[in-house]
């Protein structure tokens, strides 16, 4: 098993008060090594360089990387035509380098997974999802993402799915290869009427040739973990039945905990932590186990990303961290030195969601997320020979 750090991937900063704080990277790094997952003699922490140019032209156009290049040299730049300079992608000195290893850190992921020296990779700081091939949204300077998928298909792979958990939609990947049916992109997101990016809407299932190929799970504000879960199972594993990937990407955003301050959902860490033992489990029974995770967005620095990213990495080296775990004492002393709060206390939110099967038919449909789902399967399903009303 992989996982891809080193201290350098914290250069991608936005500066003081942005929302995407290496810090957070940073504490579930640090989590992860005092809960002892990285000690595992089963698991190889490896460093990453940075993406050639080559690498990062399999997704971004040329114009893009020179555009970020030179705004990078001058912090000053707004560069409104590629999105730099924005509120939310801000520009900083050497943000080329800085988000260009981010994009090497998931390219050293992909191929150990593709190349069969590892089973498992993740890396945390990754999943910048927002990022188009021609500019910046989102927080996302490059799409690491997308690039390592198109890494595995430039290298023989011919069906790769990503699963984005993620509370905002994954618009960025799922444009790069809305024309490509080789690409399975689902994504489960708070509705495109309330949150950004304002995309991902069930009607939206890929381009001509690729219909089918973008599925969209729009779920309404509030959705908690029972609701999500249903949700998910509902839709996720009968769409990768069908399409059968050799590899599994998926992104694991942790803001949709209702703790989160920029969105509107409600899971708990323990709903997130069975959505990560869900994904582990159908990367083995649909992809013979070959399964990159990465990190994404997460804005409650404290109680929610180090915690939730832990998980992510005991589920994916094989040690599943026991829920009643106590946080060790060395890491909240660091965070109560690093950030002058306190840290949570254990590795758990106190929930046991349980999954309540999904059934078909309009006596239930008066539960919003129930409409939810049901639109994704009406949409997509049929795309894929599936009957939307067929009871799980």
């Amino acid at each position: 098993m992989v996982v891809v750090w080193d201290a350098r991937l914290a250069d991608y900063d936005f500066g003081p008060g942005h929302p995407l704080a290496p810090v957070r990277v940073e504490l579930a790094m640090r989590l992860a090594r005092d809960l002892g997952l990285l000690d595992l003699p089963h698991v190889e922490e490896v460093t990453a360089p940075l993406a050639t140019e080559d690498d990062l032209l399999l997704v971004h156009t040329a114009a893009y990387l020179d555009a970020v290049r030179r705004a990078g040299a001058d912090p000053h730049t707004v560069d409104l035509a590629h999105g730099l300079g924005t509120e939310d992608d801000p520009v900083f000195a050497g943000m080329h380098e800085a988000a260009a290893h981010v994009v090497g850190a998931s390219l050293v992921a992909v191929r150990s997974v593709w190349g069969g020296s590892a089973e498992h990779a993740v890396n945390i700081a990754g999943g910048l999802h927002h990022a188009m091939p021609s500019s910046a949204s989102g927080f996302c300077i490059y799409n690491d993402a997308s690039v390592a998928i198109a890494w595995a298909l430039a290298h023989g792979a011919e069906r790769v799915a990503y699963v984005d958990v993620d509370v905002h939609h994954g618009d960025g990947v799922e444009r790069t290869f809305w024309n490509d049916p080789r690409v399975l992109t689902i994504s489960l997101h708070e509705s495109p009427r309330t949150l950004f990016p304002g995309t991902g809407y069930p009607h939206e299932v890929g381009g001509p040739g690729a219909e089918g190929s973008a599925v969209n799970v729009a779920l309404p504000p509030g959705t908690g973990d029972e609701g999500w879960l249903r949700a998910f199972h509902a839709v996720v594993p009968q769409i990768l039945a069908q399409f059968r990937p050799q590899l599994v990407v998926s992104q694991h955003g942790c803001d949709s905990h209702f703790l989160d301050p920029l969105a509107h959902l409600a899971l708990s860490l323990d709903g997130q932590r069975a959505a990560y033992r869900a994904i582990h489990d159908l990367a083995h029974t649909f992809a013979d186990g070959r399964w990159l995770a990465l990190g994404g967005g997460g804005y409650e620095h404290v109680e929610v990303v180090p915690r939730a990213w832990a998980h992510l990495i005991g589920e994916a080296v094989g040690a599943r961290v026991d829920p009643e775990t106590v946080v060790p004492e060395g890491w909240r002393e660091y965070v109560l030195e690093r950030l002058g709060r306190s840290g949570p206390g254990h590795m758990t939110d106190g929930r046991d969601p349980q999954v309540r099967p999904w059934r078909s038919g309009f006596d239930h449909l008066e539960d919003p997320l129930d409409r939810a789902v049901h639109a994704t399967r009406t949409a997509v399903f049929p795309l894929h020979g599936l009957d939307p009303e067929l009871d799980l």
